[in-house]
């Protein structure tokens, strides 16, 4: 039998394998994610394997391409975590090929406390000082009001979330940027698909970031990417990630640039052999082929998935709606269509324990999860690491969502009859 016979054979082997060990996700169990995937990623996963390459090559190149063009961005960058895509953002920020424009230690950068560690850790590990203006609640967002009292001569850079899908006021924070000479980064992995009047999220920062963790709108089992339209950000972003080296080889290419032992770089003898100069800070934060094949294929289901959980928050809206005098219900930005990640209720009658109910939920299959790191500033490695920073105000409604706020999945798995259940469960925990 011909290789390419016992190729197709093999890959509807897979279509059958999966077609076997499909199973309906119980009435009662309902998580706040988790992966959605069919053949076709198998099938991908299994022919970039077998081509026996499996570190960066054509099937990253191929998932690149569809990433920029779903996004509409010149550039796009795939590495291995959603962490390293903002790690690589705010450390390109720091390269001196920027002049004076570049970001330099004791450097300031505008951020909320009120989200995930790796918005803010990238800003930290650059020596930079992060200033903490707070959110709002309903959105979860920046309240970009605090956006001047927040500027000092030191500020270089803004870098916000979209908080679980909803768009902050992108426009409005880049044209701050502008008007202030700031780089704006924008962490946009919880929020692919998202609209912001008019323009999806990931295009208004000079950079922007997304995840492709299981959790997130596709994935690639771990995985991540840059997008930029500047072609220096791409270049340096592209450095870092790859070990830091000068050359812009892909991985197995050798002297692209037609002159491999032709150049003087640094204090480096004339000739030194370009795939072994390095220009930048590096690391290996490369995505695999392997990741990418999966990717390529969930590239396909991206607008299915975007709409899907967009029906699910409006369907979990409206049947926990009874319980506005409790909660404060989530609501979109103003102008924006949300590509929402979970949905976030915030307890304001005092008389509900969050742990009490958290603990109810979850006992019946609603899993729950707090809005990560509630206020990060009162978490551990914050206060017992000494880190600089300063915040403006008290960050009030920060410390509301540490102590009142969680949220639940909306995410394409799941169905009517999963979010009854979530009713039914609020339903029976008050009657108690």
């Amino acid at each position: 039998m011909a290789r390419e016979e016992k190729l197709k054979k093999i890959l509807e082997l897979v279509d059958e394998y999966y077609e076997e060990g499909k199973t309906a996700l119980p009435d009662e169990k309902v998580p706040v994610s988790g992966k959605i995937y069919d053949s076709e990623e198998l099938k991908n996963l299994v022919k970039a394997s077998l081509e026996g390459w499996w570190t960066e090559g054509s099937w990253t190149a191929s998932f690149e391409e569809k990433l920029k063009v779903f996004l509409g961005t010149k550039y796009s960058l795939c590495l291995n975590s959603g962490s390293s895509a903002n790690l690589v953002a705010v450390k390109a920020l720091c390269s001196r090929k920027l002049g004076e424009k570049r970001l330099k230690p004791k450097d300031e950068v505008i951020t909320l406390a009120a989200g995930f560690p790796t918005t803010v850790n990238p800003i930290i590990e650059a020596g930079a000082v992060p200033v903490f203006i707070d959110v709002e609640l309903e959105t979860y967002n920046a309240d970009i009001s605090m956006l001047d009292e927040a500027l000092s001569d030191k500020t270089r850079a803004v870098m916000f979330a979209h908080t679980l899908g909803n768009p902050f006021k992108a426009q409005e924070v880049r044209r701050f940027c502008d008007e202030h000479k700031l780089w704006m980064v924008e962490d946009n992995c919880d929020a692919l698909g998202a609209v912001y009047k008019g323009k999806k999220t990931g295009t208004f920062g000079h950079l922007s970031t997304v995840s492709f963790y299981p959790a997130h709108h596709i994935t690639t089992a771990e995985g991540g990417a840059v997008f930029t339209d500047n072609p220096i950000l791409y270049k340096i972003a592209r450095s870092i990630r790859d070990w830091g080296r000068d050359c812009w080889c892909p991985s197995g290419k050798d002297d692209t640039c037609g002159k491999r032992f032709k150049w003087k770089l640094g204090d480096l003898p004339y000739g030194y052999d370009h795939k072994y100069t390095y220009s930048e800070l590096g690391y290996n934060l490369k995505m695999t082929d392997l990741q990418a094949a999966i990717g390529v294929a969930q590239m396909d289901k991206l607008e299915g998935f975007v709409k899907k959980r967009k029906e699910n928050f409006s369907l979990l809206h409206e049947m926990l709606g009874g319980f506005g005098d409790r909660f404060i219900l989530p609501h979109a930005t103003e102008g924006s269509e949300p590509s929402w990640f979970g949905f976030p209720l915030t307890i304001k009658d005092k008389s509900i324990e969050r742990r009490a109910l958290m603990e109810y939920l979850n006992s019946k299959g609603v899993a729950t999860r707090q809005l990560f790191a509630g206020n990060l500033t009162r978490q551990p490695y914050f206060i017992d690491s000494g880190i600089k920073y300063r915040k403006i105000g008290e960050l009030k409604n920060s410390d509301i969502i540490m102590n009142d706020t969680f949220w639940i999945g909306i995410y394409p798995g799941l169905e009517k009859r999963h979010f009854e259940h979530v009713k039914s469960c609020f339903e029976a925990f008050f009657r108690r």
